[in-house]
């Protein structure tokens, strides 16, 4: 082994077979040198060589935190700690993009996604009309944050300056929105909070312990 298992947050990523295939979803939680430990449609971890398959899964490729996995003929690169849960296409058509959260702590949704190429954590927040980035996060995305318009806005430690600012992408899984409105707090909180400037652009639905957002053409 080149390197110790690490296990991450389950990374879910559901692949939309052809035809009527039920999806699969198959989670990369960590490495082991040539190996990687898949968590197929929800079951245990599972230790998975190159060129094995598991439930129809089979490993291409692993090394570090990435893998490249083939289901039905198609290859799909995954990725530890990477968002939950893109799907390419709807009912089989090719027609929308799917994200599939799973919840979390105390019902919340959590996971990561791509602010201007960037992967950050965020919380889905339908109470925020933008998304909500703290001043070390506009940072790591190199945003000049300080020339968008200011602001005050209401936190849980009183008022805190704010900026509005237009970010070039936000991609979650296979869906990918440009020119969303964020706003900058420099007190802001330790994940982003992905709201209504990015989730208006799907149609929501909960059940079942999973929030499923599907985009609008």
């Amino acid at each position: 082994m080149s390197r110790p298992c690490r296990l991450a947050a389950c990374a879910l990523l559901a692949l939309l077979l052809p035809g009527d295939v039920l999806a699969q979803s198959v989670a990369l939680t960590g490495s082991m040198g040539e190996r990687a430990l898949l968590v197929i449609d929800g079951g245990p971890p599972q230790v998975v060589a190159v060129g094995e398959s598991r439930q129809g899964v089979t490993l291409v490729w692993a090394r570090g935190e990435t893998a490249v996995v083939e289901i039905a003929g198609q290859r799909q690169t995954l990725r530890v700690g990477e968002s939950p849960v893109s799907v390419a296409g709807k009912d089989g058509a090719g027609s929308g993009a799917r994200v599939v959260l799973q919840a979390g702590t105390g019902g919340h949704f959590y996971g990561t996604a791509r602010f201007n190429g960037v992967m950050l954590p965020f919380l889905l927040d339908t109470g925020a009309s933008n998304v909500v980035l703290g001043a070390g996060q506009a940072d790591r995305l190199g945003l000049n944050y300080r020339a968008g318009r200011p602001g005050l806005v209401t936190t849980a430690n009183g008022s805190a300056r704010a900026y509005q600012v237009q970010l070039d992408s936000v991609r979650l899984g296979d869906a990918e929105i440009f020119n969303v409105a964020a706003t900058v707090v420099e007190n802001g909180a330790p994940v982003v909070l992905l709201g209504n400037s990015f989730l208006a652009h799907f149609q929501m639905k909960q059940e079942n312990g999973q929030m499923v957002l599907e985009k609008h053409y």
